[in-house]
């Protein structure tokens, strides 16, 4: 519900001015020679500051900008190249310290087998040696028991035979059976 007061609205300004007064002066087409004489001299004023201080100092400052991120591009890529060739060098020394363990090894690996090798050799000269004077002492045991054998047939011989016939036996007749039965 509105209450009527009285008042009425509207979009323009009241203005207070007196009836004759003069307009704003930069508004005020009287003035608008002399205005745009003078915007115009300032604005060649500025753009001959611009152009011939301001101007240079921002290019010189973005040459200088530029010549020092091409020499900081050009410092990383030699940086780069150093580190690649010190990585190269790296990986050939590892590579030549790999190949000269694996040679020491290889040689550790020949004097072992060799050193064994004769230390087999050795004991296998050692063991055959005690081998045949063993195979040497047991002939002679069974040389010396077989010699015992034949007195041991003839004497066994000799008491069967007499134990079977009650008479002594012929002990070269029990010896030459004895000799002929070896052949």
């Amino acid at each position: 519900m509105a209450t009527d007061t009285g008042l009425t609205t509207s979009t323009q300004v009241p203005s207070t001015a007196p009836a004759g007064a003069k307009p704003f002066p930069p508004f005020d087409m009287a003035n608008f020679s002399s205005m745009f004489i003078w915007l115009v001299l300032s604005f060649g004023l500025l753009y001959l500051l611009m152009s011939r201080v301001a101007l240079p100092r921002v290019e010189g400052i973005l040459h200088a900008r530029l010549s020092k991120i091409s020499g900081d591009i050009g410092e990383a890529s030699r940086k780069r190249a150093e580190a690649d060739q010190a990585a190269a060098e790296y990986q050939r020394t590892l590579a030549d310290a790999r190949g000269n363990a694996q040679s020491v090894a290889q040689e550790a690996y020949a004097r072992l087998a060799a050193e064994t090798e004769a230390k087999r050799h050795a004991l296998e000269a050692e063991l055959a040696a005690k081998l045949a004077a063993s195979e040497a002492q047991i002939e002679a045991t069974k040389a010396k028991a077989m010699s015992n054998v034949g007195q041991i047939a003839q004497e066994a011989a000799a008491a069967i035979v007499e134990h079977i016939t009650g008479k002594p036996a012929d002990a070269e007749a029990i010896a030459a059976a004895i000799a002929k039965s070896r052949k």
